[in-house]
Formats: C-alpha cells, structure tokens, sequence
C-alpha cells in the first residue's frame, strides 16, 4: 500500500508504489480550473491516471494498478471501470493474505528472531483478533480473518479522518513560537490547567482523560515532548507523531476496565515524574527521556484484557508465537514496532540508530514481566547495596529506566486513597471477567479472578504486600532525600492498612465507606497515574 510522503500540500507526492512512477501534480490543469472542485487542489496523475482525492479510491485504485503490473486482467480484458473498481471478494483475498502468520521467537536474552536480512520481525498493528469465543473454537482461523478484515477498514477510515479533520492538514495550526502546535487550539481551559501542573503526585488521570474527550494519551505524550524539546532534537515530524500517538491510543481496548489507554497515560504520567527526581534529571540523554515515555506511552498496547495463563490454557497464537513466555509483553513490543514503521515516525534517523531505539523499547517493555519481579529486585538491590550505581554509563541508566518503569506500572497503591482506589477496583473488574470467561467454558479459573473467593481488598493486600512494597522501598532507597518516594511510600502504608481493615468488614460496607483521608501536601515533581494500580497487570497474576 503506497505511503503518504506529503500531505494535501502543493506539491503531492507518493513513495514507490511498485508501479515504477511518482505521483505528482498534473500540469495540464490550470490553478482556477473547475476540474479541482470546491477542493481547489491540483489533480493528481499516476501513469498517466487521473486519481481522485479520496482516500478509499485513490488506494482501490492503486492496489488495482499494482494487481495488473503483477499479470491481472488488463487494457481490453477488462474494462476500464471494472479495471479500477475493486470487487469485495478482492479485497477479503488480500486481507487473508497480509493477516498470514509470521513465525518469530523469543530468544534467551529476550531478543525477537530476526529475518534473513537480520531485521526485527514486527508485527502487522491489529494483526490478532481480539479475545473473545473465537479463540475457544477449534476453526478460530476464519474468525481471526475476519477480525483482521474489520481492523484493516478501520485503519484506512483512521487516516481519511486524518485527512479530512485533522487541523494540521486543513492549514489552521498556529506557528508561533513555543506553541504546542497541534494541540494549542484543542486545548480545554481546564486540560490545560492541569497541564500546568503535570508533575503533581495527585495529577487526576480520571478528570484530564474527561476534559481531552477521551485523548489523554495522545494529549499529555504531545506535551511532555514539547516540555522536554524532544521534537526539535529528534527532528520529528509532527504530523508523523500525531499519527504514531494516534495509533498507540487506538490500538489500547476501551472496553478493558484497567488495560486501557487511561492506563497508559497514568503510567505516562507517573514515569515523567521519575524522570524529574534529582537523582536523575541531570544525568539523563534526551534519548533516555524519549525512550522512558515512549515504554511508558506503549507498553500495554493492544492488551486482550486477559492474563498468559488465560493465553496458554486456550492455545491463543501469541502463547505459541513467543513459546509461553513474556507473551503478552512481547506482543506489546513488536506491536509498538509495528507502528514506528507504519507511521514513518523514525524514517529519516539512520538504520542503525533507529534499530538500536526499537531494541531499547523492547528491554524496557520487556522488564514490566511480572515474572521477572525478583531478578530486576534482586539485581537493583545489590547495586544499592554495592553503591556501584555509574550513571555516567549507559547501561547503568538504562536499568534505572527499567527500574522506574516497573514503579510507574505498579504505582497506584502509592497515590492518594481517591485515585488508588478507582485503580484496584477496575483492575479487580478485569480478574473476574476473565473469571467468568473462564467458568463459562469450563476452564480453570486462574488465582485472583473468582469473583466470590478473591474479594478486592485481599487481592490489594497482598499485591502490595508482595510486589510494590519491596520495590518502592529500594525505589527509595535510590532516590533518597525524596520528597516525591516519602509521599509515596506513606500513601502506600496508609492504603494498604486501609484495605487490612476492608478484608474484615461486611462487602456491602467497602462501597460506601468512602470517608476522606487526611492526606500530607502533595509535591510538585510527582508523577500522576501509574500503571499497576491496586493490581498491576492481568498478566502478572501469577
């Protein structure tokens, strides 16, 4: 499918689309002619082709093109209308073609197989179906070319909204100086009010989802690039990067009560926060800050809503793919490889550079495995314990990176009682779907997901007790003198006493105890929203 190199500009251009030409603007017309229509745009040729400006029609025809250059029905065969007027049977062929499985693995180090050439193997955006009865069915194959179908018209309506909504493409941006571009005009009073405040513990990831309708990833991911002026020194495009943020936003689950794109944002959030502590501001390139937002941004991209357990027991094709292992976190990687490539966002960085970004978001992705809690633990706390921490190194930086990732996945037990509670209890809404799901075929319901067995403050209790108190404690230890790990941490002991007191208390009670808690001031340089909320991932339950 050809690339769109220019957008709707003057000069219109098309990358190779295997038909041997370029596509520019026809000089036959003049500028007034009323051939352009109420557009006023130039017409465009392809080998001599008249295309029209829509999108839908314009890649029917091209594919069309492209079916003929390979040995279809050309020239008087067929005749010109049918030449350029793709039939539905057509294109549910070349559907089933392009959702084709591609075999990779993971190897020992974590490393995806790479392809003769030894580039990284992505995947396809939306190349899987979704969880759902298909995958219960011994015939899942036609299923899952169904689903590809219905996410491949999707992806082509995405970016004709993009061509004909988008601000940025009808000419309506500000240029001045320092402006956020793209967002400045969409901005909400209040969104950008709490913009103002980003770096405050207490940031309601819940009300800034509200005010950006539904855009806070998207939104706050704009805006800490711009913070952090990781646009000028990347030279990114920016049309490029609204495309790629866009992506990421659409491919997380709204449906899924915890694994959403809100998820995704408060994560965000919360690791910005990291970034600014005085142990690491200093010290990090601005190629760390752009690979810990964007982990951050993606590192639960298209989640089923349900666990690895829940993956193997269904013999799902992600399980099989990756051998049982970091499935879910494997998957989150190369579909966030996917889509640097589908939206060109790193196209103009050299090969090499760009291949070493996509290996850096693997590792860090990768490292949010529940199941690897206590190598990183145990590694992060003999460094501690060695005071041999250089993070004049590389490398070093990059584990502290990882380090924080994990925290802001798994930081909402440290956030004020309000926000955290939200957290675990959608996280708990997630367990006990796959639960039902489970009961209802019969399966074996995986620990934490029996709804009338697991109540939400012992799945609390003992996720925190297990999993974010020892981290956070050598968190602390790391960042100490912390402002931002000694708010944290007497958020943490406060709601997991406060959750100790649910276990023993009627459940109709747990809904209506809502008292406000005195919390201590909230300080600037705090992240809001991270990721693991009263329960972290369906995938971490062990």
């Amino acid at each position: 499918m050809p690339v769109l190199d220019g957008l709707w500009g003057p000069d219109i251009r098309l990358r190779d689309t295997g038909l041997g030409v370029d596509v520019g603007v026809c000089p036959d017309e003049a500028p007034r002619s009323p051939v352009w229509g109420p557009l006023r745009t130039p017409p465009v040729t392809c080998g001599g082709l008249s295309l029209a400006l829509e999108l839908p029609a314009l890649i029917r025809q091209l594919r069309a093109a492209w079916r003929a250059r390979r040995g279809g029905p050309r020239g008087p065969e067929r005749g010109q209308t049918s030449s350029w007027v793709e039939t539905g049977k057509e294109d549910f062929e070349e559907v089933k073609q392009d959702g084709e499985e591609r075999s990779a693995h993971v190897e020992a180090d974590g490393r995806l197989s790479t392809g003769h050439a030894g580039v990284l193997l992505a995947e396809r955006r939306g190349s899987y179906p979704l969880i759902d009865l298909h995958i219960l069915n011994t015939s899942a194959q036609q299923g899952e070319v169904e689903s590809c179908t219905r996410r491949k018209v999707k992806r082509l309506l995405s970016f004709q909204r993009y061509c004909h909504a988008s601000r940025l493409l009808r000419g309506l941006v500000p240029h001045t100086p320092g402006s956020l571009h793209l967002l400045d005009d969409d901005y909400l009073g209040q969104a950008g009010h709490m913009l103002s405040k980003v770096s405050a513990w207490n940031f309601d990831i819940f009300l800034f989802d509200r005010l950006t309708n539904g855009n806070s990833l998207v939104t706050l991911m704009c805006h800490l690039f711009n913070v952090y002026g990781l646009i000028h020194h990347f030279q990114l495009d920016m049309v490029k990067l609204h495309r790629f943020l866009g992506m990421v936003q659409e491919d997380y689950h709204s449906q899924n009560p915890y694994h959403n794109a809100v998820h995704a944002a408060d994560v965000t959030q919360a690791m910005y926060c990291y970034l600014k502590e005085p142990k690491l501001a200093g010290q990090l390139s601005p190629l760390d800050v752009f690979l810990g937002l964007m982990a951050a941004a993606a590192h639960d991209v298209d989640h089923p809503g349900v666990n690895q357990p829940f993956l193997i027991k269904t013999r799902h094709h992600l399980a099989s793919l990756y051998q049982n292992t970091s499935v879910l976190e494997s998957h989150h990687w190369r579909s966030t490889v996917g889509m640097l490539r589908e939206s060109g966002l790193l196209s103009h960085l050299p090969a090499d550079m760009s291949q070493d970004i996509e290996q850096q978001l693997g590792s860090l992705i990768l490292a949010t495995d529940i199941s690897r809690q206590n190598e990183f633990l145990l590694t992060f706390r003999e460094h501690l314990d060695n005071q041999d921490l250089d993070l004049q190194l590389a490398s070093h930086r990059h584990f502290i990176l990882q380090i924080a990732l994990k925290c802001a996945d798994v930081c909402n037990p440290c956030r004020v009682w309000e926000l955290s509670r939200q957290w675990s209890e959608r996280v708990c809404e997630e367990f006990y779907r796959q639960g039902d799901l489970e009961k209802k075929f019969d399966l074996e319901i995986s620990p934490l997901c029996n709804q009338q067995a697991d109540t939400v403050p012992a799945i609390q209790t003992g996720f925190i007790s297990y999993i974010v108190e020892p981290l956070f404690e050598e968190w602390q230890r790391f960042t100490e003198p912390s402002l931002l790990s000694q708010t944290m941490m007497g958020h943490l002991h406060k709601n997991k006493a406060r959750w100790s007191r649910l276990r023993f208390t009627h459940p109709t009670s747990e809904s209506q105890m809502q008292p406000h808690v005195e919390e201590d001031p909230e300080p600037e340089g705090g992240g809001g929203g991270g990721g693991g909320g009263g329960g972290g991932h369906e995938e971490d339950v062990p």
